[in-house]
């Protein structure tokens, strides 16, 4: 039995219907033993995804290289599995790689992530949509988990490589304390955490031009 950091699984999908109609998805990922990540470049002109023949169903809002790999652990969608009373497979929120004992809601922006001889970089948080309601079939979706803040990790990709199942996490943590959870109440509107990303520098200058516009906007 594995007990350090590691990837417990890891999935890809193709673009399908939407549930209900409507604009395509590729949320509904499926497993596989390994997939080689990339840079994908930029959200709008780039490839997309970061991981190969992984697909992208809203190149809007997904994907491009601060949302080339998307991580989740495996301990938090066992605690939404309990919340909702039903089991949540490894893969299941559309992550394409789902961790074991790493820490994921309080990982630092900038943090790397050396999988054997790939090396990803911790970005932000997801945002929950729609699409990932749907997906869901859960009442209020989209409410219960931003006010829960445990959303996974979006990861760019510093060196490419093969990612496996099985293989260890390696963490590097910068020094500063903006972590995903404070990004995530950032993009929710929090002012103060907006002001403490900013302060702090430590995003992607695309992220800290947002929230500075932001804080400007509203005159704080």
């Amino acid at each position: 039995m594995t007990s350090h950091p590691h990837v417990l699984s890891l999935a890809s999908g193709r673009r399908t219907a939407a549930t209900g109609g409507g604009r395509s998805t590729a949320i509904d990922k499926q497993p596989v033993d390994a997939f080689e990540v990339r840079e994908p470049g930029p959200k709008h002109g780039g490839l997309g995804s970061g991981v190969v023949g992984d697909e992208i169903g809203n190149p809007k809002h997904h994907g491009g290289s601060l949302q080339a790999v998307y991580a989740y652990p495996r301990e938090d969608q066992e605690f939404w599995a309990k919340r909702i009373g039903r089991s949540i497979r490894p893969g299941g929120f559309g992550e394409n790689i789902t961790t074991v004992g790493v820490e994921m809601t309080h990982a630092l922006v900038g943090e790397l992530w050396r999988i054997g001889e790939v090396v990803l970089r911790v970005e932000g948080p997801r945002i929950p949509c729609r699409t990932f309601a749907a997906h869901m079939g859960e009442p209020r979706w989209v409410r219960r988990f931003t006010e829960e803040g445990r959303t996974g990790a979006y990861l760019s990709v510093v060196t490419p490589g093969v990612v496996r199942v099985g293989s260890e996490v390696v963490v590097e943590r910068p020094d500063h304390d903006v972590d995903v959870l404070l990004v995530f109440r950032a993009f929710c509107g929090d002012l103060a955490a907006a002001r403490h990303v900013v302060e702090a520098d430590a995003v992607h200058p695309e992220t800290r031009a947002e929230f500075a516009e932001t804080l400007q906007r509203r005159g704080a």
